[in-house]
């Protein structure tokens, strides 16, 4: 369904400050412990590789946990000021993996850096970073989330990310909404579909497992993602992802995800968790009631779910929507609700 649109997390703070907290790691998360393992960088893989690899093997050593986030940075601000229980509360969400998003915001440099600290990190803790890219143009086809690359830009930016990660283990979600929003908006689907080919692409030849979007279970029907999925090249790449800053709960989206890899050649999928943990509400924006949903984890079975994620920062807002502030910028209100709310 339309509603489920849910803009993603074009900020998690403003240009200004997210330029600042480069210096210090612009990534998601705090340091969940001190694990230490040789930092050689494993071979790259070739996209068969990356198909026929287990979830354990591709997120080797489990998904990383930054430590330089907005979550972390108004913890420590909160615990400076003695304010005990929120920065608790806070730290609840910091001390999680989170996927780090790549956007527009950034300049080539700026971005670069965002990586290099990132998989630094994630090489040293011995763990595997999640990326998401959001610069797509005519992004969330003019809504809260609006913006966007040129198409020419586009194109080297993709590559530069993958250059930047090559050599390193690492998880791309590529996109999201920009396959699902085309019944939206058709007319961008004729230099969207060879955009995101293009970013699939020059991810799968740097060794990057990349995942591609597939809306949620209450958006577009199997056999109308499936399509668009193949067409976005989606046989170079792991898989989908479902569920992007959405609520739905778990048993729907693999649900779900299963009808869409049974129409993509067996393809695997990463379910978003981040707000689910009390199911639907209602609304995609800013639902009230919503909670923090189970932790990550990377899947141990033999299906074709690969992990479920932290993709959607918690705390993040979803556009001025039931009282939120713009799309992305923090809201601690709403992260102290969710923490509050989560799932047991």
């Amino acid at each position: 369904m339309s509603a489920s649109r849910a803009r993603r997390v074009v900020r998690v703070v403003s240009v200004a400050a997210a330029v600042l907290l480069i210096g210090t790691a612009v990534v998601q998360g705090m340091s969940a412990g001190a694990a230490t393992t040789s930092t050689a960088k494993p071979k790259v893989l070739t996209p068969s590789q990356i198909q026929a690899s287990s979830a354990t093997q591709l997120f080797a050593g489990g998904l990383a946990v930054q430590k330089d986030s907005k979550a972390a940075s108004v913890a420590f601000d909160l615990t400076a000021r003695h304010e005990t229980s929120e920065a608790k509360a806070i730290t609840r969400i910091a001390s999680q993996p989170v996927a780090i998003w790549l956007g527009d915001w950034f300049t080539k440099t700026q971005v670069v850096k965002v990586i290099d600290t990132a998989v630094a990190q994630a090489d040293k803790a011995g763990k595997t970073p999640t990326f998401v890219t959001y610069a797509i143009p005519d992004r969330d086809c003019g809504g809260y989330s609006k913006g966007g690359l040129t198409s020419a830009q586009y194109l080297a930016w993709n590559t530069t990310i993958a250059d930047t990660l090559r050599g390193h283990r690492a998880a791309v979600l590529v996109e999201p909404d920009s396959l699902a929003m085309i019944s939206s908006c058709p007319s961008v689907a004729s230099t969207r579909l060879p955009l995101i080919k293009s970013a699939v692409t020059a991810l799968a030849g740097a060794g990057v497992t990349a995942y591609l979007d597939a809306g949620n279970s209450h958006w577009v029907a199997p056999n109308v993602i499936a399509p668009r999925l193949k067409a976005a090249g989606i046989a170079s790449a792991r898989g989908f992802f479902t569920n992007v800053s959405n609520f739905y709960p778990v048993n729907d989206e693999t649900a779900f995800a299963d009808r869409v890899s049974a129409l993509t050649s067996g393809a695997h999928y990463v379910v978003d968790v981040s707000r689910n943990g009390q199911g639907w509400k209602g609304t995609w924006c800013n639902p009230k009631g919503a909670g923090l949903g189970k932790d990550p984890a990377v899947a141990s079975g033999s299906t074709r779910l690969d992990a479920t994620l932290w993709v959607k920062t918690p705390g993040a807002s979803d556009g001025t929507c039931n009282g939120g502030p713009a799309a992305g910028a923090w809201w601690e209100a709403y992260a102290l609700a969710l923490v509050k709310l989560r799932a047991r």
